[in-house]
């Protein structure tokens, strides 16, 4: 069920009145009603991993509660490792013991030893990778003595399933989303209206822009032999809109309808192609994902104490384990990979933490420079995007290696029987408008709030028909 499909639309009109109409008064209705509504919303996906979520919600309910409620530090550490243990075995037998089982069998034909590894060839249940850190977080901060364990299972049950963030994040922590479960719920007009606003602009991201780019960049990617090096250069740049569209566009529309319900989550997305260096794009990309390796592994490591090598291999480890966590696949390793050597100079040089503070850009020299830097930090996530995006690490190379080679500069056709140039135009006054309202949440606000909404609606009528129905890139990870 996706947020743009119809479907979707059917399921949320029902769920809302009822929850504001029969259910206003009491915060257990409220969560008993969205509980339910969540395990209907990921039973429409395939209602047997419903079980597997119900499994991990329950593990890690009774795991908290038992490293709580016991002194023994040997009863903690055992409690909490047996759900940690639990959770990343679940993970790693879904997503990736494929990949290590192909991965040891080339290793052993490398000594010229042949084996036939047994692969599971299972689905991956959609959302594993969101609800399994949702409960990761929750069982570490009550092990750290950062919160007390949570003794209402529906309460927790929903702060784990809560439709709007299952199954693509936000990742949200206990410490934020559980204190407002537990609260009553009253309607707030203005509250509802921002949701909507950006419900309505997460559409635009996601249909007008992500969908639209999709059709170029597979289009491209797909026949990365047979194009020039424009279109090669365009592939990438699209790609990068696609995700990003895609992505921030569905994190948008969470948190819009979260709002709805009188909840709010946490920002994922901060304009992260307005960023100055790779430091800061990763404090505005992927927000949630970002802070959480931060909070939960990069700080217990050590963070940025110690020397520069205990600094090197932090930096490495987030950024490798960031990249393996969008699946099993060298290439997302190498994506992770190439994101660290980008960040390797700030650190050396005490910049990582340099453009904290709003881009505000003067008109001159020093205004000229952010400029530049913003472009160049561009052009290095689209490099580093073609790894992401590629079949494998050889598709990789070969589409990077095309595009100094090949020589041709020139508009083409593509597969598709269209320009390859035609959507820059979109993408143009997308970036105009989103530099307009780079220090707002999203650009459907303040003064002319409804002529926004309703240029808006005409977009997603005129353009949202023209490209290609897709769905959400991250619901694969």
């Amino acid at each position: 069920m996706f947020f743009n499909s119809l479907a979707f639309a059917l399921f949320l009109p029902p769920v809302f009145a009822l929850y504001w109409w029969l259910c206003a008064k009491s915060a257990a209705k409220q969560n008993a009603l969205l509980l339910l509504a969540s395990y209907v919303f990921y039973a429409c996906w395939d209602w047997r991993f419903l079980f597997l979520l119900l499994f991990s919600t329950f593990l890690d309910y009774f795991t908290g509660f038992q490293i709580h409620q016991t002194e023994s530090a040997a009863k903690k550490r055992f409690w909490f490792w047996l759900s940690v243990g639990i959770n990343l075995g679940f993970l790693g037998l879904f997503k990736y013991y494929d990949f290590f089982a192909v991965s040891f069998a080339e290793l052993f034909h490398g000594f010229g030893l042949t084996v036939s590894p047994y692969l599971l060839k299972w689905v991956l249940p959609v959302g594993i990778s969101f609800y399994t850190f949702h409960g990761l977080s929750y069982v570490i901060d009550i092990y750290k003595g950062r919160i007390p364990a949570e003794k209402n299972p529906i309460d927790y049950a929903l702060f784990v399933s809560y439709f709007p963030l299952l199954v693509a994040g936000p990742i949200e922590r206990a410490t934020h989303l559980l204190p407002q479960i537990k609260q009553t719920r009253k309607f707030s007009f203005s509250q509802a209206q921002e949701g909507v606003y950006l419900i309505v602009w997460g559409l635009v991201k996601k249909v007008v822009i992500a969908d639209a780019c999709a059709t170029y960049a597979n289009a491209i990617f797909d026949h990365a032999d047979a194009v020039n090096s424009q279109s090669l250069v365009l592939g990438a740049i699209y790609f990068a809109f696609q995700i990003y569209g895609d992505f921030s566009g569905y994190s948008d529309m969470a948190i819009g309808i979260s709002k709805l319900f009188g909840l709010e989550l946490l920002r994922n997305f901060n304009y992260p192609y307005f960023s100055r260096d790779i430091a800061e794009f990763w404090r505005r990309w992927h927000i949630s994902l970002s802070s959480w390796f931060r909070d939960y592994v990069y700080i217990p490591l050590g963070g940025s104490q110690g020397g520069k090598w205990m600094q090197l291999r932090n930096v490495f480890a987030i950024f490798i384990l960031s990249g393996f966590w969008h699946g099993a696949n060298y290439t997302y390793l190498f994506w992770g990979f190439l994101n660290a050597l980008y960040f390797l100079p700030l650190l050396w040089q005490h910049k990582n933490r340099a453009n904290l503070d709003a881009s505000k850009v003067p008109w001159n020299l020093s205004g000229l420079r952010i400029v530049l830097n913003m472009l160049a930090t561009f052009a290095l996530t689209c490099l580093a995007w073609v790894f992401f995006r590629a079949k494998s690490m050889e598709a990789a190379w070969d589409y990077l290696l095309r595009i100094f080679t090949n020589g041709h500069w020139t508009i083409e056709f593509l597969s598709n029987r269209r320009y390859n140039y035609e959507l820059l135009w979109l993408i143009l006054l997308f970036v105009a408008v989103e530099w307009r309202h780079r220090n707002q949440m999203q650009p459907i606000s303040g003064k002319y709030a409804w002529l926004k909404l309703g240029l808006c609606f005409a977009a997603l009528l005129a353009l949202g028909t023209y490209s290609d129905y897709k769905s959400f890139i991250y619901f694969q990870f």
